[in-house]
């Protein structure tokens, strides 16, 4: 009887291929210049020799590994490929908890995403490969937008080649409908941890001014021949530094908020910005003062406090916040439940 599992959907279930594609990449890359027949690496995947060869064209297609296969027998090619990279175990893990951590917030697969940590887990041993595995399984299981993986391409592309790219831009939430054309120097590409999304920092030669663009409202990109020089990179760091997550390109707001006794020691066990300060007040409660670029993205994070932190300045944030809870508080406290 064989041993080999049946063919089939269960054969194929993205949690295993997953892990058996890892595994693959092993078995294929310890085999070096000799390579290794697909009927040989069935056998230590056990599995069928047709899931063998098909894990072996995932390879590239899938996983985009350049491999070659010549008389029966399959490699990974070394054209293409950055040279090999040695990790520390202490290395290794910072590597592999940052992989965990960006599965969280990912919100579609990227093939080249689940590539790039394919190989990580290659050259790791439990318990970290399983962890990998883990990741790569988690991530193969959102759906796959190919719009979004062009659009990105084709922003990163510019980016990397210090090219001109030009796009259409959809305004946020306070104009929607509306949308204008940018020409933009893209100086960095920069997830974000509070969105989910990712943002283009760049010279906008339309506004003649530093501007950041959340890269799903971006459309018909056109990546140009035209170059631009980048500034240099303590500068464009300094500017960043100013952002409370993304945004850098508003005017500095010196932020000062006063922390319940309560919220205090919640506030204070984390540094929530490089330019914070903190008081401690002989009641308990806290003051906590930063230098923030604008107040849109830190308008969240003082809501998320609840009763707990109160605005002191600016005063624009400060009017925010009143009528905010003052709004939800006469919701809250409306008679009748609304249907669900």
């Amino acid at each position: 009887m064989s041993t080999h599992p049946p063919e089939g959907d269960a054969d194929f279930q993205k949690s295993d291929r997953s892990a058996r594609l890892l595994r693959t990449l092993r078995y294929v890359e310890a085999a070096g210049e000799a390579g290794i027949r697909p009927e040989d690496l069935a056998k230590k995947l056990g599995v069928s020799r047709r899931t063998a060869y098909r894990d072996l064209q995932a390879l590239e297609a899938s996983v985009g590994v350049p491999v070659w296969n010549n008389l029966g027998r399959w490699g990974v090619s070394q054209e293409g490929l950055l040279p090999e990279l040695r990790f520390s175990k202490d290395e290794a893990i910072s590597v592999v908890l940052a992989a965990r951590l960006l599965a969280k917030f990912s919100t579609g697969y990227d093939p080249e995403l689940g590539g790039a940590l394919m190989k990580l887990g290659s050259l790791l041993e439990n318990p970290l490969r399983s962890a990998v595995e883990r990741t790569v399984t988690q991530l193969s299981q959102l759906t796959t937008d190919s719009e979004a993986r062009e659009r990105l391409r084709l922003l990163t592309t510019a980016w990397v080649t210090g090219r001109v790219v030009e796009f259409d831009y959809a305004a946020a939430w306070s104009n929607p409908g509306s949308s204008r054309r940018a020409r933009v120097h893209p100086y960095l590409m920069e997830p974000s941890a509070a969105t989910h999304t990712t943002y283009l920092i760049g010279h906008d030669e339309t506004r003649s001014a530093l501007r950041t663009f959340r890269v799903d409202r971006i459309s018909n990109v056109r990546v140009t021949t035209a170059t631009f020089e980048l500034p240099k990179d303590v500068e464009l760091e300094r500017t960043l530094a100013s952002a409370w997550d993304i945004v850098a390109d508003q005017p500095l707001e010196e932020i000062v908020i006063r922390f319940t006794k309560e919220a205090a020691a919640r506030a204070k066990e984390t540094r929530w910005h490089p330019s914070q300060s903190i008081e401690e007040q002989a009641d308990g409660s806290l003051i906590w003062r930063a230098r923030i670029s604008g107040l849109l993205e830190i308008r969240s994070w003082v809501l998320t406090w609840g009763e707990g932190a109160e605005v002191l300045r600016p005063d624009a944030l400060r009017d925010d916040m009143a009528r905010t809870h003052s709004a939800a508080a006469a919701r809250y406290g409306a008679t009748t439940k609304p249907n669900a």
